[in-house]
This record gives C-alpha cells, structure tokens and sequence, in this order.
C-alpha cells in the first residue's frame, strides 16, 4: 500500500514538475516571439525607394544608375500630386500671395526706372499699377466671395493693355487668374480651416515623399528623406487620408474621437483630386522591394536611430561584458579558493561570507552609485566615465555570484582527489592548481555563465559610469600608432561607449525621435538577447568539453 501511495505521489511530484516547466516556457514564448517578431522587422522589411537613396547618400551602397532611374520615375508620377498641392496652397495662404504682389509692384518700380522712362509716363504707369495691385490686395483680404469675384475680374479687365505688355505687372494677373480659381471652389469664410487641413496635408506629404520641389533641404536627416519603410509610408498615408478629431456629440457630453476622410473635408476643391491619386498609385510613387539589412547590426545610428543600425552598441556591450569578466573571474575564482582551501572556519570568516551573499543581493543600482562615488570620483587616474569605470563596476556586481558557484564547484570536488595528489608528492598549491579547480572547471563556469549574462543586460551599474546614449566610437588607436606608443592601446578604455541595453532604456524613457520609429527599440533588445545568447551557448560549448575531458572522453 505504501509503495503505491509512494508511486502515485511520484508521478504527481513529475507531473507538476513537468507542468511548471511548460508554463515558463509558455511564458517566455508569450513575451520573447512577439519581441522577437517586433524585432526582426528592423532587419526584415519592405523598403521604398527613400530608403536606397539613403543607402546610396550615406553609405555608397546599390547601383547608383538603376537608383537615378527609379527616382525619375517616382518624381513623375509625384510631380502631379505635387501640382496639385502647389496651386491651391497658393490660391489659399494669403500671407505669401500679399508679399508677391507687393514685390510685383516693387519691381516694376525698377523696371520702369531701367528703361529710363520719362517722369509723367513713369508717375501715370506707376498709378495704373498701383491700382491693380491695391484691386488684387482687397480680394485677397476679403472673405465675401462676390467682391473677391469682382476685384478679380477688375484687375484682370487690364490685362489687354498695352502699357503692361512684357512687364513685371503680368504677374499680377498670374496671381488674380490663380485665385479666381479657387475663389471659385472654395468657401472661402471657411479659410482658416482650410488652410489648418492643409497644413496637415503638407506635412504628411513630406512624411512620404521628403522635402517638396523647391524647399530648402532640411538640417536633420530624418527631413531631408521620405518614408524608407512601408509601414511608415503608411502610417503617413493615414495622416493623409483621415483626419482624426474629438468632437462633442452634445452639449455637456464628453469628447469623441471620429475619424473623418479628409477627401470630404475639401470636396469640390482643387486639392479633392489629390487624395485618390495618391491611394491610388501609392506603390508607384515610393516602389517598394523587401530587404534583408544585416548592415543593421554594423551600421551607426543617423538622426537619433531613427535611422542606421546598432553597431557601436554591441562593440560597447561586447567590450564592457568582457572586460567585467577578465576582471572577475580571477579574484572571483581565487578568493572562492581561498575561502575553501586556506580559511579556518572562524568568525571572520564567516562574515565575510556573509558579505558576500548580502552583496549578491543588493540593487544593481547601488552598485552603479558605488562605481561613480569610488573609480570616476575618487580615483584620479580614471576620473571621468569611461569604459574602464563602467566596466569594474560590473566586475564588482558579479564578483559574488562568481564566488559562491566557485565556492560550491570546489566544494563539490572528492577529496580523494586531494588525498591521492598529496599522496603522489604535490603540494598544496600544486594540488589546488593542477587538480581541484580543473575538476571544479564546469562548476565554475556556470557561475561564470550567469554572471555573463548579467553584466551584459545590467543597465543601473553603467548609467552613472561610462556609457552614453549619443557619441562617437571609442578610439582605440591604429596599429601604427601601438606600435609607435604601445601605451595606446588602452587609450580607448578612458572614453566612453555605448550599449545595448542603455539604448534601449534611453529610447524609452527620453528619445522622443527614435520613439517614431520603435522598430528600432525592439531591435536592439532583440540583438541584446541573442547576444546573450550567443554568449551563454559558447561558455556552454566549453563547460561541456571540459567535463567530457575530466571524464576521459
């Protein structure tokens, strides 16, 4: 009876074992496939042709002949958009057409002047003129469409005279026929509605296509480029096909939100037009093609990453993981000898072994105050932020995870092992060395493992000691140089760097421009953790061909 209440409680202990386990592996795929989906987009997408051109501008890269052909046939196929969206803003925004007119005016002033005209010719040309410019003034400050209309259709009455034939005054009636145009289509009491649509127009035509034909180009990249990526490009055709506003369905009733086509905000307008052009040929207009950036993990940001890759942050996370190790590992290793092999059992000793364990628990964040308080302050020698800094300060965060794994592997050795090498004429030391922490070695790396892992992903430590959201790569030096100053080397070690896992922290709490583009977020926690893990696997690899030696394998 016993045996089977004994096998049934067995049975219930492996299944509930084996339930644990596939609902942490449930809910590691629960958070890791989506961030992995969400990450792999920063490599694996579909880009437009913006995105060449920035390839090409920035880094040399593609066919520069084939790039030419594709941005004139995407300039054609916009340059009717473009038409579009240039006449009705000029029939619109009043304050640019006002200055022309007054600067039509202006240079027919000079022009009259360059022709050496006579003094009562000039004074009566000059009335005329300023006439038909006060005329075009008043329609282009009204809002009552009938006198606009009107004035209109009075400055245009001089059009056939004679006097103002091949003069600066023909632009004026330019300027008249253009806003009789869309005096006619629009409401023009609903002018200033108009003008806040198309302010939004603009800005998601840019959004897509870049700077518009004729403006200066931008200072920051992130302007000077349309859309690269077709998830972006049609984020901006949202922008550009709905209008999104909060409207009180009554009085006293709260705010909703209705999506709105902005085709119907300016129906019967000249710009209606635009809108299925572009829905219509938006494959055309930006020629999209899938990608395969791998340079994403070579590249350096551009404008905030909202361009470029992560290259500099895995130098930092690779160079910052390492150097913690080579400076753990063996006052980690030596002191878990020592506490094994060469302490007495007496109080001091156990306090420091609970130092230890209590150091093994505390915050990583005031490990990072610690590290800024002693290597970047007190330490004249390093004295700012640096790799250096940032990275003792992970050695220190990981040394007492390195010790008790030590601690217990050297435990976990027989101590025949001991016996039989003191047996054999070794001495203590000998001993320690050529046959307890070789037969430790596995034991000891899976220490070495975890702490790994944790100094990579360890973000607190280094925000106060050596790493930067934004700044140049560190500069080690060429190898002339070493060999010129050997010293130099290390030269790299006193700047800081940048790392995965303060990138990602900086994006998302203050990096507002790489906010727009979180593909770029979930990319580098997703490098982050593959890094990792490609870490882990080779400590692995190498723990398990030192147990298959130390078993004569």
């Amino acid at each position: 009876m016993r045996t089977q209440i004994r096998q049934s409680l067995d049975k219930m202990f492996t299944a509930f074992a084996g339930s644990v386990v596939l609902l942490i592996a449930g809910v590691l795929l629960v958070v890791l496939v989506p961030m992995f989906r969400k990450g792999l987009s920063a490599v694996f997408f579909t880009e437009t042709v913006e995105f060449r051109k920035l390839q090409m501008d920035l880094h040399d890269r593609g066919d520069e002949r084939t790039l030419k052909q594709e941005l004139e046939r995407v300039a054609a196929a916009r340059k009717p958009i473009y038409d579009i969206l240039l006449a009705f803003s000029r029939g619109l925004d009043m304050e640019p057409r006002v200055k022309e007119v007054k600067n039509i005016y202006q240079q027919y002033g000079e022009y009259l002047n360059y022709r050496n005209t006579p003094k009562e010719q000039y004074t009566e040309c000059r009335k005329q003129a300023k006439e038909i410019r006060d005329t075009i003034l008043d329609a282009l400050e009204s809002m009552d469409k009938q006198v606009v209309l009107a004035n209109l259709d009075k400055a245009l009455a001089q059009k056939g005279n004679p006097t103002f034939k091949d003069t600066p005054v023909q632009h004026f009636f330019t300027v008249a026929e253009q806003y009789r145009k869309t005096a006619q289509t629009v409401d023009l009491t609903k002018r200033s509605e108009y003008l806040a649509g198309l302010r939004d127009v603009t800005a998601a035509i840019r959004q897509l296509f870049g700077p518009l034909p004729g403006e200066d180009e931008p200072p920051l990249p992130m302007d000077q480029y349309g859309a690269t990526r077709m998830d972006m490009a049609r984020k901006a055709l949202h922008t550009l096909l709905w209008d999104e506003q909060w409207i009180a369905d009554g009085p006293g009733k709260p705010l909703v939100k209705k999506i709105i086509a902005r085709k119907t905000q300016f129906t019967g307008t000249e710009l209606e037009p635009l809108f299925d052009r572009v829905e219509k040929n938006f494959n055309a207009l930006l020629l999209p093609r899938h990608r395969f950036y791998w340079q994403y993990f070579i590249d350096d940001w551009v404008n905030s990453h909202y361009f470029g890759g992560i290259g500099p942050e895995i130098l930092g996370t690779l160079l910052l993981t390492v150097l913690s190790m080579l400076f753990a590992v063996p006052f980690g290793v030596v002191s878990a000898a020592y506490l094994v092999e060469y302490a007495s059992d007496n109080i001091w000793i156990k306090i420091i072994r609970i130092c230890i364990n209590t150091l093994a628990g505390v915050p990583s964040i005031v490990y990072g105050l610690f590290g800024l308080a002693f290597f970047v302050i007190t330490i004249s020698a390093i004295g700012k932020p640096c790799i250096l800094a940032a990275s003792l300060t992970l050695s220190i965060l990981v040394l007492p995870v390195i010790i008790r794994a030590s601690e217990e592997a050297i435990r976990a050795v027989p101590q025949t092992y001991r016996e039989a090498s003191l047996a054999l004429g070794a001495g203590k030391f000998r001993t320690l060395v050529k046959v307890i922490l070789p037969a430790a070695g596995p034991g000891i790396l899976t220490g070495i493992i975890l702490s790994l892992s944790r100094a990579a992903g360890e973000t607190a430590p280094i925000l106060f000691t050596g790493v930067v959201a934004m700044g140049p790569i560190p500069n080690f030096g060429t190898p002339a140089e070493w060999v010129r100053n050997p010293a130099s080397i290390f030269g790299g070690l006193f700047q800081p760097t940048r790392a995965l896992s303060y990138g990602s922290y900086d994006i998302a709490v203050g990096d507002r421009i790489s906010m727009l583009v979180p593909h770029q977020q979930f990319g580098m926690v997703m490098t982050l953790i593959l890094l990792i893990l490609v870490l882990n696997v080779t400590a692995i690899v190498i723990r398990s061909r030192l147990s298959k030696k130390l078993r004569g394998h």
